[in-house]
């Protein structure tokens, strides 16, 4: 019943429009525009106001059609990550590229189209289904925060699909939290060749510490790394200021606060190491750290209600859905938090955030039956 030229069409016009966060205003009319033909009721929050964007997040409500259940949520994102301006969507072989020099947006606008497409199938063919709400959130390539500022009262569904990750017949249940570290490191500067003995240099306190410390692949639930690093005026001056920026994931709540105080232990034990006494003043650089949870863990059980809708729907297609667990966070970890059992399902999108980014034809076919059967049995 899925209709790939319809696909087709619609990815294309969606790929056409920039929306990178904070500028998701004309893709926001767009949907609007398109969810109120398949007979929704759309509104917006204020979460755009809240966070400087052009619009907020848009909730379209579908009324039952012949099945009295429980609302069910599905939810996407209208971002994209940048380079996008000037999207021209290539078709080859069945798969869409972008022309090379910008991302193509299949994350996340091929879960878009799947959903768009899955509702004209069912409102083509009369499938009785419950309620819907379709949650489509700006800024969630920006830290979430459209998905951390939704106005949760306009939601009803206490259970949600979102669409935004990779792979086809894939569901991932579990994904961890994360920490976000900045770090200041103040010494004293210093001529660096005439007198390098009266400064405590902070890229060296810096760089002592990450010598110490733990970083990338912890173990199989938890990852650390130091992103960035800015600091020092020139060549010839010992450095009095570093910044730092880093994060810490963790699928478990007490590695994830161990594996933040081991960094933050590293940075104390380096500036301690450095200290020395300058014209008779015990000197040694200070820190200034600051730790935001960005986002929450995720772990929906696996036998949960939403997980086995999804199962019973891949199984009436005679699929095996493959249930799995993630390395990044999503707005479903921020749904979950406010209390809606949100799980996320695969979109067929391959070489996100990157040129090289693509989307088969076929794979977003397979993702739009797979979600007439939820809605269908949901």
């Amino acid at each position: 019943m899925v209709n790939r030229e319809r696909i087709i069409v619609e990815f294309t016009r969606q790929a056409e429009i920039p929306s990178p966060s904070f500028r998701e205003g004309r893709m926001a009319g767009y949907l609007e525009h398109r969810f109120k033909a398949l007979g929704a009721a759309v509104q917006f929050d204020a979460a755009g106001a809240k966070v400087g964007a052009e619009t907020g997040n848009l909730i379209a409500r579908f009324p039952a059609a012949g099945k009295d259940v429980p609302p069910l949520m599905l939810s996407v994102h209208m971002d994209m990550v940048s380079p996008c301006d000037g999207v021209k969507p290539v078709l080859r072989d069945g798969i869409f590229y972008s022309q090379g020099d910008t991302v193509l947006g299949a994350d996340d606008k091929a879960g878009i189209v799947e959903l768009i497409e899955a509702l004209d199938v069912i409102r083509e063919n009369r499938i009785p289904r419950g309620p819907l709400e379709v949650v489509v959130t700006i800024c969630e390539e920006v830290g979430l925060l459209g998905a951390k500022h939704l106005d949760f009262s306009l939601v009803e569904s206490k259970r949600c699909l979102a669409l935004d990750t990779n792979g086809v017949n894939r569901l991932i249940h579990r994904a961890p939290g994360a920490n976000k570290l900045h770090i200041e490191i103040t010494g004293r500067e210093a001529h660096a060749g005439i007198a390098p003995e009266q400064g405590v240099s902070a890229i060296e306190v810096a760089a002592r510490a990450i010598s110490k410390m733990t970083l990338g692949r912890i173990d199989t639930e938890t990852t650390a790394n130091i992103g960035t690093i800015q600091g020092g005026v020139a060549t010839n001056i010992v450095p009095r200021k570093v910044v730092l920026a880093g994060e810490i994931r963790s699928h478990n709540a007490e590695k994830l606060q161990q594996q933040t105080d081991a960094i933050l232990r590293c940075f104390g034990q380096a500036a301690k190491s450095l200290a020395r006494t300058i014209d008779g003043e015990e000197v040694t650089a200070t820190l200034q750290s600051q730790i935001v949870t960005d986002y929450p863990i995720m772990h929906v059980p696996r036998d949960a209600p939403i997980i086995r809708l999804v199962e019973r729907a891949a199984g009436s297609l005679e699929r095996r859905l493959e249930v799995d667990m993630a390395g990044g966070g999503s707005d479903a970890n921020i749904f979950n938090q406010n209390g809606i059992e949100a799980v996320i399902l695969g979109t067929g999108m391959t070489g996100v955030h990157t040129v090289d980014e693509s989307v088969a034809v076929t794979d977003m076919a397979q993702v739009a039956e797979l979600l007439v059967e939820v809605m269908r049995l949901a």
